[in-house]
């Protein structure tokens, strides 16, 4: 069982007061010092309110990924697309979002995640708003629309990178854990919406109007941020605030290298790595087990009610962490208690679907599991930004490209084990097994000091089991 230890926050001599002090000696030339100028944090009121908008964004971030899924068959056969070719686009998406991963949270931890967040959102929701039209007026639709999910993939993939850099710079720690879980609900909530009102569309108005009516909400959702929460603001990023090529220094390679050689820097990496690669390969399989395993079922039960599950799941790990946190408890022990609940209790559930589960009881068990994998959000997901706010988005890049590359391997994996075997039994358990590896690795290795400085040499007790 795990015990969580109470600490001091303002009582170890060790730590430097790094909101009034933050050095510049440790990173890419002036890195620390413009982190320190833009490190002014949200007052609550106007944090809840850059909750609910990114809650939003997200939530039509998917809703513009999931649009193509839900019209492929209608396009296939308008277009006269093989099973193949459908593959083809629908996967062209995942090579471009690996592309842009670390390059987002590099330029967000620069400029501002919220000025990288805008012109994303206003880029992708304008692509989304033109697919129709690029599908209809190319001679070949199949390359044109292969490219356009190849673009949507590398718009969309500067997304959560922006996000962990936004809120380590905006966001104190004891409500990082609400915003990220909150905010991240917004996938389960966008694959809801879109998953009702793009079919209702689909039936009604033909596969045209689903991408039209997204893309349209999404460009508006930009104008709305830059006009109201932005007040205006010019957003274009211009090399100057990229800072010049002379900053990549030795200091900078330097920084980088120290950095991956922290343990638990390692383990973030590693941990969201497992969780990514077993999320995706549950997202990818899962409907397939259905209706493998219940033929007669209803895709509708299986499809809706584990996001269902998901949605309240999520806030309820971020409001549970930031309460521990508030109470006195070690940062680095509520991350671990968190990612045990996401990694650990949740493998025990998918393990439960290695036997023969009626209908009711498997989609129990893969609600559950659903449901307990949304507490990363407030366990590895948060971590990195205690580890270095300073470079968060850049670092959760290189985190989220490692997941999707790995997590697309998984899912390969993962099928050749159900042809070899003829069981999902061998899928389950390699699903736990790399849960816990990474579970293992975080509660071993992971800490919330910063590593991102020199001279912060936090010492905090760790999570004991």
């Amino acid at each position: 069982m795990a015990i969580l230890q109470k600490h001091g926050k303002s009582c170890n001599p060790d730590l430097p007061d790094l909101k009034d002090n933050p050095p510049d000696s440790f990173g890419v030339a002036g890195s620390q010092r413009k982190w320190a100028d833009n490190n002014a944090n949200w007052p609550r009121p106007l944090a809840r309110v850059w909750t609910v908008v990114l809650l939003l964004g997200t939530c039509l971030l998917y809703c513009a990924r999931v649009a193509m899924p839900i019209c492929a068959v209608s396009m296939a056969d308008q277009f006269k697309w093989s099973k193949r070719e459908s593959g083809m686009v629908l996967g062209s998406f995942f090579w471009g979002y690996c592309f842009t991963q670390v390059i987002g949270g590099y330029v967000s931890d620069r400029v501002g995640g919220e000025k990288v967040l805008l012109l994303s959102a206003a880029a992708w929701g304008a692509m989304t708003a033109f697919t129709p039209i690029l599908a209809h007026f190319c001679s070949q639709p199949i390359i044109s629309m292969m490219l356009s999910r190849f673009l949507m993939g590398l718009l969309q993939g500067v997304h959560y990178p922006s996000l962990a850099s936004l809120c380590s710079q905006k966001v104190t720690e004891s409500e990082r854990g609400f915003l990220m879980s909150t905010v991240g609900s917004g996938s389960y909530l966008g694959t809801l919406v879109i998953g009702a009102a793009g079919s209702l569309m689909l039936d009604l108005y033909g596969w045209e109007s689903v991408f039209y009516v997204t893309g349209l909400l999404s460009v508006l959702w930009a104008y709305c941020m830059w006009k109201y929460l932005l007040k205006g603001e010019d957003p274009i990023i211009t090399l100057e605030s990229l800072g010049s090529a002379g900053t990549q220094s030795k200091l900078a390679k330097r920084h980088w290298l120290r950095l991956l050689k922290q343990p638990a820097v390692c383990a973030v990496i590693v941990t969201h790595l497992c969780t990514a690669s077993t999320f995706f390969t549950l997202l990818s399989w899962l409907p397939t087990f259905f209706k493998d395993t219940f033929p007669d079922a209803k895709g509708w039960v299986f499809n809706v009610i584990p996001w269902f599950v998901a949605i309240p799941s999520s806030l309820l790990s971020g409001c549970l962490s930031d309460h521990l946190i508030g109470q006195g408890f070690d940062t680095a022990a509520v991350r671990k208690l968190m990612q045990f609940f996401s990694m650990g209790v949740s493998s025990i559930f998918t393990l439960f679907l290695c036997g023969t589960p009626t209908f009711p009881t498997a989609v129990a068990f893969v609600s559950a599991t659903m449901g307990l994998t949304t507490f990363s959000h407030s366990g590895v997901s948060v971590n990195v930004q205690d580890l270095a706010p300073s470079c968060a988005g850049a670092l959760f890049g290189i985190m989220n490209t490692c997941g999707a590359f790995t997590g697309v391997v998984m899912v390969y994996f993962s099928g050749y084990l159900i042809e070899a075997t003829g069981s999902w039994a061998s899928v389950f358990a390699l699903i736990s097994v790399v849960n816990l590896l990474g579970l293992c690795t975080f509660l071993t290795f992971a800490e919330a000091r910063r590593v991102d400085i020199e001279g912060a040499r936090v010492k905090y007790h760790n999570i004991h089991i």
